[in-house]
């Protein structure tokens, strides 16, 4: 079976013109590298090289394996550089799927602080919700998933879950609403009014939290987009209560944020698979999301 020492040694022959000097920089006795010439052409049923007085010259089927030699071997070479980058955090791709308001504030910081210091790790992004963004990891269509909980966390046996910070959540008036100026509001404030939901995961723990103070929101838009919420509220279409990661994006001058009591909240994680922790890439894009999501934290 032709291996890749046998290439080096073809290769170190054709470059030298003998097996005597092929030995010495290969580390070989020049009988080692005879035999294994020989051993070539008994697989192969063909000389590989012959003597012509004091020099050694390949015939057209030696030359043919010296060509694929020099081929496969910088093929090699440049794989070798490759992965060697790669376990070096020079380079590599990291898919990242990540819940709306994350994309808006979290990745932006953190995939710039990544190109700053690492240039050659490329980001792919992705948006979904969770259980969604959890079953990306674990089909393997994504290596990391940045994601939140209520109360109830979401499915994630074996894997590795990293917590990132508490998100506050408030409420969310138009500018000329009667609690506008109120230092915090209550849910049972806001029984009578119409509501502004979001993701199916937001909406459900809308309801769960309106229910539990008594009472049953009337929901009468819901929509993931953190724009549209803000609009609807603006033109007093009802209320809203958001997890606060999502106001640092974007924030309309003509609504305000109101501290819900008792308080609540909502916690982000990262997701990924142990043994992705252990790839450069990956453990350099979690660090840098760390980092950022420490600034979220203590604001």
């Amino acid at each position: 079976m032709l291996e890749l020492r046998h290439l080096r040694m073809l290769r170190e022959i054709a470059r030298t013109g003998s097996y005597s000097a092929a030995a010495v920089n290969l580390g070989y006795t020049q009988p080692a590298i005879s035999q294994q010439v020989k051993a070539l052409e008994r697989v192969y049923g063909t000389p590989l090289l012959v003597r012509l007085g004091r020099r050694m010259r390949f015939t057209e089927a030696g030359a043919e394996l010296v060509r694929s030699a020099q081929v496969i071997l910088a093929g090699v070479a440049a794989a070798e550089q490759r992965v060697d980058a790669i376990a070096g955090r020079r380079s590599g791709r990291v898919r990242l799927v990540v819940f709306p308001s994350g994309s808006a504030t979290l990745v932006p910081p953190a995939a710039a602080q990544v190109r700053r210091d690492h240039p050659g790790i490329r980001m792919s992004l992705a948006e979904a919700e969770p259980p969604e963004s959890i079953e990306l990891v674990r089909s393997g269509e994504c290596d990391l998933a940045l994601t939140f909980a209520f109360l109830d966390e979401p499915d994630a046996a074996g894997l590795l879950r990293v917590r990132l910070f508490t998100d506050p959540l408030v409420a969310l008036l138009p500018s000329g609403h009667r609690l506008a100026e109120a230092e915090s509001v209550s849910l049972t404030d806001l029984a009578e009014e119409q509501w502004i939901a979001g993701c199916a995961v937001c909406r459900g723990h809308l309801v769960r939290i309106c229910q539990a103070a008594g009472f049953e929101p009337e929901i009468t838009f819901a929509t993931d987009d953190n724009l549209a919420v803000q609009a609807l509220v603006a033109a007093d279409l009802g209320v809203a209560v958001v997890p606060e990661l999502m106001l640092t994006a974007a924030w309309r001058p003509d609504i305000v944020a109101r501290p819900v009591h008792p308080a609540m909240c909502r916690e982000v994680f990262l997701y990924t698979w142990p043994d992705l922790m252990r790839v450069p890439t990956v453990r350099t894009t979690v660090a840098a999301l760390r980092r950022v999501a420490r600034t979220v934290g203590a604001r």
